[in-house]
């Protein structure tokens, strides 16, 4: 798989980026083993990494009230998985993997939320993301009520409003792009780390 194409040609060296975008990239593959394609694709741009990331990063490691990372990575997955992304399917799906320890809800959860083997919370959850991020949906009392029975706040609400509408931006960047899935990722999650 190749990441360069003549359309939106990647830096050709870390070496050429500004210095706060090459720490980032190397800490990650520091910790992963691997850079994610993702990451060479923002940095053509600069300002746009450090804004894509900053935003990730306050939806996706904030603390929120009762929404796990598992929750958040299950949101990307199916709204990624409806906006033909398989860049964030599979990516998102090694995390989904790994933070609910479980190696089938990923692709259960990408192929049909309604039918995956997932709890009442969750398919309420997705519904809620869909009908935000897919339907173009409002959130009105309905929604609110049906939410918190389930147990999510006013605040884990805004989280999953926002997370589908920030990664429908970004599966439509990575497909504008023709990013492809880093190869390391199809095995996360499936089988014992080395």
């Amino acid at each position: 798989m190749t990441l360069n194409n003549k359309r939106f040609p990647i830096p050709e060296s870390l070496d050429n980026l500004p210095e706060d975008i090459r720490e980032v990239i190397l800490g990650v593959q520091e910790k992963a083993g691997f850079v994610p394609n993702v990451f060479l694709m923002l940095a053509r741009r600069p300002a746009e990494f450090r804004a894509f990331f900053a935003y990730h990063d306050a939806l996706m490691e904030r603390e929120s009230d009762t929404l796990s990372k598992a929750e958040k990575e299950m949101i990307v997955v199916a709204t990624s998985a409806r906006n033909h992304c398989l860049y964030c399917v599979v990516a998102h799906g090694a995390l989904l993997r790994i933070y609910s320890k479980n190696p089938l809800v990923a692709d259960q959860v990408a192929i049909n939320h309604r039918t995956a083997p997932i709890s009442e919370r969750h398919r309420v959850m997705l519904d809620f993301a869909f009908h935000l991020a897919l339907e173009q949906g409002e959130m009105n009392d309905q929604w609110e009520a049906r939410l918190a029975e389930v147990g999510f706040t006013t605040e884990d609400m805004w989280d999953i409003g926002a997370i589908a509408a920030f990664f429908g931006m970004s599966n439509r960047m990575v497909n504008l792009t023709g990013t492809p899935p880093n190869e390391e990722f199809y095995l996360m999650g499936r089988v014992p780390r080395q």
